[in-house]
């Protein structure tokens, strides 16, 4: 045994200290000299000192990772990974100093830990519960019989066709990043110690694409609307954990066993089924299977008018509830129900809408699914989730560079159709998200903006795609740790989509967390390649943390979009090229006019020009430019903050405390 004073150090967050000392009993049990700090008061000078000697002389380091560690990333056991990891910079084998332990069910996914954790295996022990074997492999450790902790395999990316329109259209001129973040999470184990046991959360289930049976393409949109509207209705139900249509759609036309998908959505569950339409007739078969044990729980077919598809999805939530054992509260059938149609021909047109604005990409697609929506609403003038989900594309188009009166045409049509959303269903989550996004971005009204979101979190706290624009708009509020948290509960709903990383993305980039930032836009990357923006967010990152030559690569990827025009203006300027700087904005300039006002602002503050910066950053203000949505946070405009020009403007803008 290595003769220190504590060969082994346990870095814990303050929360998970019951775990934390189960494992340090078991080991001091086993004969091995454990530091658990334990002092009441941390910080300090004396503190500080006392944790480097601490950790400077131990043989292995144990962080333990949890939920609580993913909240708190200013905690002191944070000092305690960099101290830890700075060490290794000075060993020979350092990979073998770290011994990484999680006590709940954080996932790899989940997890924002250094780049130097994720380069070993982990160790679960639920609760700190800590079996003979672990204590036998640290005493093999210290006593250096075993060899370096294996290295962790990386996992194949699995990529989603087009990512959602529907993240909100905020543009932080040069936003984030990526460094490797593509390692599975896995346990750690001797060959001889067995996997860990699949543990998905309690009444958590995903919906697959319902087959098609009639054989026919075209009839794709009605099979794929159908599961969507039943899985957006088994969201709505509080007592269930439902995945997302985004990571859920990734599997259809793919032969993966149900295991390996309940595996990567974390669920317990899964449902899938078949549909077949004649005419105003369908035929709907679903069937229940615990991903756990392989075997069926449930199954039912259907065979009802077209205008009762209503009633049964709220008979399938019932008998899915039943079979996962779940006690519903309050009457499920109405929230299921809710912004609902019965008009057979309405909930056609509204089905072909949605398939186009779920993958809505330019302005052609806009205008169809605008069409769509339009057509639902004029066979059913109370269909409520028609009106919202016409105001979230309106907001799309809205919120591109457009300056008098089409942009207020659109906005105007944005707030009808959020306010009509909300008469017609007062508890719809998707009218106040609509709602919220108008206040945003259209009169800048910041307060009611915030009331909104609040109000569509409140009534659907499953529903990803609301997490995503809540955390998204929060985050630019200054609510770091709210964001943070609604992007993280939208990512543990829809791992497999780009957004909901983007969202987690922008509320860590706010935060001024730049490499946890950089881990969530890796994935991004990887899930969704072909969004091209998001060269432009992980230059942004590589900027803010003075890897100008890596931003410039990353912008020169994707040079066109809007995003990544503006972040080569800016990097070709630090990089000394003045003149392709120039060259850069003078075409942003052409592109946009007046339109791109908040982006010179940024472009000029980051050259050192503040009288332009603050001309363009006025000009925006009175042409009511959306970029202005970013300025509580946004970390480019920071040269200007002292400026006697800039305080008017942010009293102006009147951001919530």
């Amino acid at each position: 045994m290595a003769e220190v004073s504590h060969a082994v150090f346990l870095s814990y967050a303050s929360q998970d200290a019951e775990a934390a000392h189960k494992i340090a009993e078991a080991l001091r049990a086993g004969g091995i000299e454990v530091f658990l700090d334990q002092s009441e008061l941390r910080g300090g000078d004396a503190w500080d000192q006392k944790i480097r000697r601490e950790i400077h002389d131990c043989v292995l380091f144990i962080p333990i990772i949890s939920q609580h560690t993913q909240e708190r990333l200013e905690g002191y056991f944070r000092h305690e990974w960099k101290l830890a990891i700075e060490r290794t910079h000075h060993m020979a084998e350092q990979k073998a100093f770290l011994v990484p332990v999680v006590v709940d069910g954080t996932g790899d996914q989940e997890a924002f830990v250094p780049d130097t954790f994720r380069e070993v295996q982990w160790t679960r022990l639920p609760g700190g519960e800590t079996p003979p074997e672990f204590v036998t492999r640290i005493q093999k450790l210290l006593s250096g019989e075993s060899g370096p902790l294996p290295k962790r395999t990386a996992r194949k990316p699995v990529v989603a066709s087009r990512r959602s329109s529907l993240l909100v259209p905020v543009v932080l001129a040069v936003v984030l990043a990526a460094v490797a973040y593509l390692l599975i999470e896995k346990p750690w184990s001797t060959r001889t110690s067995p996997p860990a046991a699949f543990a998905p959360p309690p009444h958590s289930v995903a919906v697959l694409p319902f087959v098609n049976m009639n054989g026919d393409k075209e009839q794709e949109y009605f099979s794929d609307g159908l599961t969507e509207e039943l899985l957006n209705s088994l969201a709505r139900v509080n007592e269930l954990r439902v995945a997302a249509r985004t990571s859920s759609f990734s599997f259809k036309g793919t032969d993966t066993d149900i295991g390996t998908i309940a595996h990567k959505l974390n669920v317990g569950a899964v449902l899938e089924g078949s549909v077949r339409r004649s005419g105003n007739t369908v035929r709907i078969t679903a069937q229940l299977i615990n991903a756990v044990t392989g075997f069926h729980m449930w199954s039912e077919t259907y065979d009802r008018s077209l205008g009762d598809v209503l009633t049964v999805q709220a008979d399938i939530a019932n008998a899915a509830a039943r079979a996962l054992k779940v006690t519903l509260l309050g009457d499920v059938a109405a929230k299921i129900e809710l912004g609902g149609t019965r008009n057979p021909a309405a909930f056609d047109a509204y089905l072909r809408a949605r398939k186009v604005s779920s993958s809505a990409g330019g302005d052609k697609d806009f205008e169809t699914a605008i069409a769509g929506y339009t057509e639902a609403i004029r066979l059913d003038p109370n269909y409520a989730l028609a009106y919202a989900w016409r105001s979230l594309i309106y907001s799309n188009i809205a919120g591109r560079p457009a300056t008098g009166a089409p942009a207020r045409e659109f906005l105007h049509k944005q707030e009808a159709d959020a306010r009509e959303a909300i008469r017609l269903a007062p508890e719809l989550a998707e009218g106040y998200a609509a709602l919220g996004r108008f206040f945003g971005a259209g009169p800048l009204d910041f307060t009611q903006a915030r009331e909104n979101f609040e109000r569509a979190l409140a009534l659907a706290p499953g529903t990803a795609r609301v997490l995503v624009m809540s955390s998204a708009f929060l985050a630019l509020m200054g609510q770091f740790d709210e964001a943070i948290s609604a992007a993280r509960r939208a990512v543990a709903l829809d791992p497999l989509n780009g957004d909901t990383y983007a969202a987690l993305g922008l509320a860590l980039y706010g935060a001024r967390r730049y490499h946890e930032a950089i881990a969530a836009f890796s994935e991004t990357i990887s899930l969704d390649p072909e969004w091209p923006e998001t060269y432009g967010m992980r230059a942004g990152a590589y900027y803010m943390l003075g890897d100008f030559e890596s931003a410039r690569s990353s912008c020169e990827s994707e040079p066109d979009p809007r995003m990544n025009q503006s972040c080569r203006a800016i990097v070709y300027d630090k990089l000394g090229r003045h003149v392709d700087a120039e060259n850069v904005l003078a075409k942003l300039k052409a592109q946009l006019g007046d339109a791109g006002a908040y982006e010179y602002a940024e472009i000029y503050a980051q050259w050192g020009n503040r009288a332009k910066a603050l001309d363009w950053l006025e000009t925006a203000m009175r042409l009511h430019d959306s970029g202005l949505l970013n300025l509580k946070i946004d970390p480019l405009m920071d040269p200007l903050r002292k400026e006697p020009r800039f305080q008017p403007v942010m009293r102006e803008l009147r951001f919530p405390e």
